[in-house]
């Protein structure tokens, strides 16, 4: 009896035993079916390692040989960097299979059918390599820390790539592959081609421009490719110019505001770059000149422009058209100086104001003004000027106009004569107390002087008056202050002309002492 109880006790444990093996094996049916984190023998045949989180702890004998492992340092990161030229999608942070659960990434090129498969297994990041076209496995390149060429192309900050005869890249850089996979977005099958036009085709040392679009967002990448032929085929250079893009539009744009801005002018304005071809103008240059607006959408030189314009008679003609070209080139040094400024009478009779000024980077920019109306304006107040002072210089009476500001403006013959003082001969405009100066050299002394110039100063409770005044020869004149329209003062002499002249000698003296007793 005791042997049957001992009995039953040891099938008991043994049961328990296989109950607990049973267990574990089902909670982990990758350990259980391979035995091993690193797979099955066929496995074995590939390259297989383990990462928890960016620190390898364990791979299989040939990506023991392939990656050298057993340096000190090797992680992720050495990992990423040794794939990425072959497969370009392969993930740069271990968290990125964790949130995929499994990831296979194709390599690149048609001809290669090697694949990558990532695994999240229990917080155990799992990488096969596998090779499906002989199932060996094609040890990829390994990056050379000590090989400084290798790794300034490598490591470059812009995109750099080799394809061969065929277009099939061979090898290209860390940004050619961080390009790629922002151009590929979101998307897990292979990465496309960032630059697809480059082909053996191209012509070697050609710059050509071209841009890259990225998923969501809405502008593009622009870059300068350069070409760089090998009998094996060619070596790719892409050099970033957004900055240079950007500041080009920005150009655009302010040239665009500018055309707005000059449209509305009624001044004709030309802008010749430094090539002296025309680079801007307004719509009030083909108003003034008469051009067409397809000869100078066409973007004529400057010398073009102005033979145009003698052709249309909207220039004076030259009167030695020999030296015509002479006397453009040194309109055209004039202008870039800023010293080029001439007023054109045309045959039809309008007169044009043309102002040449330099602007940056090398241009000029004439300006050409209708001023017909200003001119003919002024030529006909100047001729109502001559007209009332002929008419002025003609009375017997002595007349000054005196400013609100006391300066002389206007004096007619008479008053010359009477005086004997040009004002317009005077060096420095002569005012009213220059004027009362001159009369106090001429007469005997009188309060009218002063009141004279007390009135001038005067801007309100202004009212006409007179008085009598003595020349020294004995002549006695009478002087009339008129207030007239914006402040200014008349003053009018008048000669007594029933005593002597200016300049007799033959005054009794009794009409002396009747002016003093007056």
């Amino acid at each position: 009896m005791q042997e049957i109880a001992w009995l039953d006790w040891l099938l008991v444990a043994l049961l328990c035993s296989a109950v607990a093996i049973a267990a574990v094996t089902w909670q982990t049916p990758e350990r259980g079916r391979t035995g091993s984190w690193l797979g099955d023998q066929t496995e074995k045949l590939n390259q297989v390692l383990l990462f928890d989180g960016n620190h390898l702890i364990e791979a299989s004998t040939s990506a023991c040989a392939a990656f050298k492992t057993d340096e000190i340092g090797f992680d992720w990161t050495r990992l990423h960097d040794a794939l990425s030229q072959r497969f370009p999608s392969f993930p740069e942070n271990p968290d990125d299979v964790r949130s995929k659960k499994v990831l296979v990434i194709p390599a690149r090129g048609s001809d290669d059918k090697g694949r990558a498969i990532c695994e999240w297994i229990d917080g155990i990041t799992r990488v096969v390599l596998r090779d499906g076209a002989s199932g060996q496995v094609r040890a990829p390149a390994v990056i050379r820390e000590n090989d400084i060429p290798y790794n300034l192309a490598k490591n470059g900050p812009n995109p750099s790539w080799q394809i061969d005869l065929d277009g099939s890249i061979l090898w290209s850089n860390l940004a050619y592959d961080r390009l790629s996979r922002r151009m590929a977005g979101s998307k897990t099958d292979a990465p496309p081609v960032p630059f697809p036009s480059v082909t053996c085709k191209r012509q070697a040392g050609k710059m050509t421009r071209t841009s890259v679009a990225i998923p969501g967002c809405e502008k593009k990448l622009w870059y300068n490719i350069f070409v760089v032929r090998q009998d094996s085929g060619i070596l790719c250079y892409a050099v970033d110019i957004n900055a240079v893009v950007d500041a080009e539009q920005a150009q655009r744009n302010f040239v665009q505001t500018l055309a707005k801005t000059f449209a509305h002018l009624s001044i004709g304005l030309a802008i010749f770059d430094r090539n002296r071809q025309l680079a801007l103008f307004n719509p009030a240059l083909i108003d003034l000149t008469t051009l067409p607006a397809d000869f100078l959408s066409a973007r004529p030189n400057l010398f073009s422009f102005f033979d145009r314009l003698r052709d249309q008679r909207v220039m004076p003609e030259p009167k030695n058209y020999s030296s015509w070209r002479q006397q453009m080139a040194d309109l055209v040094a004039a202008a870039a100086d800023g010293r080029y400024q001439e007023t054109w009478t045309l045959p039809s009779g309008s007169v044009y104001s043309v102002t040449g000024r330099p602007h940056p980077d090398g241009a000029v920019a004439f300006l050409i003004e209708d001023i017909t109306a200003e001119i003919t304006l002024t030529r006909q107040f100047r001729t109502d000027l001559e007209i009332n002072q002929s008419m002025l210089d003609q009375m017997d009476n002595a007349i000054a106009v005196f400013s609100d500001r006391g300066g002389l403006c206007f004096a007619n013959r008479a008053y010359r004569d009477l005086w004997g003082v040009d004002p317009e001969s005077s060096f420095v405009p002569m005012t009213v107390l220059d004027a009362t100066r001159t009369w106090q050299g001429l007469c005997h002394p009188t309060p009218i002087l002063g009141e004279v110039r007390e009135f001038v100063g005067l801007h309100e409770n202004r009212a006409e008056w007179q008085g009598q005044m003595q020349l020294l020869t004995g002549q006695t004149i009478k002087c009339a202050v008129f207030p007239i329209s914006h402040g200014a003062t008349m003053v009018v002499f008048t000669r007594d002309h029933k005593g002597r002249q200016m300049g007799s000698t033959n005054m009794p003296e009794t009409r002396v002492e009747q002016f003093d007793s007056v």
